[in-house]
């Protein structure tokens, strides 16, 4: 006869789910047992960011910092902002001066045999007067991959900073000299 008063406890044999624990908790990793399952409701307490050493909230992980910041400029030219794997966030601003010719700014991601503009400041008049916009990206690159700032016009300025925010497996990068508590 089952007592239908005690939790009842089943081995749950999920390679995703055991893969997902040993991401989530690298400490884990190795433990060796089996998840277990029980037919009894349990009150759940989520610690998925503390157990990923990500307890800082997102907005504060990307903070741009002095340490942490390469700056890049380029009038009329090519700059490469990054060229190593992983995720950045990039600030700037653009400034087009129109003068009798189609001008743009642009952001393009590269693998070295194709092209992608991934955001652009264009204009297309012929008066003379000055245009400015801020940007602020986050861009993943690969292997082989390049994020460049390209200019079109000596008189266009396109100018800004980047910071590595995770590497190419999304581990966070802190903002240089915080550790979080």
């Amino acid at each position: 006869m089952v007592n239908n008063n005690y939790p009842q406890i089943t081995s749950v044999t999920s390679e995703s789910l055991q893969a997902q624990i040993r991401t989530l908790l690298p400490s884990q990793e190795g433990f060796g047992t089996d998840l277990m399952a029980q037919n009894v409701i349990v009150p759940i307490i989520d610690l998925t960011a503390a157990a990923e050493g990500s307890s800082v909230p997102q907005m504060l992980q990307t903070a741009l910092s002095f340490g942490s910041q390469t700056e890049f400029e380029t009038s009329g030219g090519t700059a490469t902002i990054a060229n190593t794997t992983g995720f950045y966030r990039i600030v700037g601003s653009s400034t087009v001066v129109i003068s009798g010719a189609d001008q743009r700014n642009t952001i393009r991601l590269t693998n070295g045999l194709a092209n992608k503009e991934v955001w652009g400041h264009a204009v297309k008049d012929y008066s003379s007067w000055v245009t400015s916009l801020d940007f602020d990206l986050v861009v993943f690159l690969t292997a082989g991959d390049s994020c460049l700032a390209i200019s079109s016009y000596s008189e266009n300025v396109i100018i800004g900073s980047v910071r590595q925010i995770a590497d190419v497996n999304g581990v966070l990068v802190n903002p240089s000299g915080f550790n979080p508590q």
